[in-house]
């Protein structure tokens, strides 16, 4: 899957403010100015300027136009209490083990489990999630589901198993992730996930589905993770709006 046009502006623009180009406390171009400049529509620049603002380099006031505020991007998520990150618990450390990284085609099950038409390609990187309080046994297993084009993964989630692959998509193919969708589903292990996790076949599981949306709302990247029931806690806080 190729980069997209807003990715390729975002990309080129915050390199200009990173080499000073567009120096901070400068404005950059005007809308219409970076339409023509990159030969992009109007939403394609729009689209790109977000990106910005959720790296923190830019900000936008009316009539003002887009003021740059930082050289180099602030670091993680803008998060919010609906994020993945609220919500689940991993423990301090965990890791990726790869077991099996293959090109695959989704039968129907499969399309209608991660949502996508039956015959979709897709590159899955299969993997045992294993943390430092689990001593050897895993806490989980992983399929995770990429665009067959990045092909380059198979080696490099070996050569870093602690780093997210959304992360790696991110730093190697420039698209950002602007949000994670996520499904959670009691299910029992198939015969397959049981023996992988040295559980029985029919053990209880939760099954937690994540779609990693790019800031134009594409799909980037699939996961799909199962925990036996004693090896995984969900934790969830909600509060009451005191505004009301």
């Amino acid at each position: 899957m190729a980069e997209t046009r807003y990715a390729q502006v975002a990309r080129d623009l915050a390199e200009g403010i990173g080499n000073g180009r567009f120096p901070v406390g400068s404005v950059l171009p005007k809308e219409l100015e970076l339409c023509e400049q990159y030969g992009a529509s109007r939403h394609t620049v729009r689209a790109a300027i977000r990106e910005l603002q959720d790296l923190g380099l830019v900000s936008r006031k009316k009539k003002a136009g887009t003021r740059v505020e930082a050289a180099s991007p602030s670091r993680g998520y803008h998060q919010s209490l609906a994020s993945v990150e609220d919500l689940v618990q991993f423990g301090i450390e965990h890791t990726r083990v790869v077991q099996e990284i293959k090109d695959i085609v989704a039968d129907k099950a499969l399309a209608r489990d991660l949502g996508c038409a039956a015959g979709s390609k897709w590159l899955r990187i299969s993997s045992l999630r294993m943390s430092a309080s689990s001593g050897s046994t895993p806490i989980g297993w992983t399929d995770v589901y990429v665009d067959p084009a990045y092909a380059e993964l198979r080696d490099i989630v070996r050569d870093h198993p602690h780093a997210l692959i959304s992360d790696l998509i991110e730093q190697r193919y420039g698209r950002r992730i602007a949000e994670i969708r996520q499904d959670v589903q009691a299910v029992q292990l198939n015969p397959a996930s049981a023996k992988a996790l040295g559980e029985n076949s029919g053990a209880a599981a939760l099954r937690i589905l994540r779609r990693y949306l790019d800031q134009a709302g594409d799909t980037v990247e699939i996961s799909v993770t199962v925990h036996p029931a004693d090896r995984f806690t969900f934790s969830m806080r909600l509060r009451r709006d005191r505004s009301r």
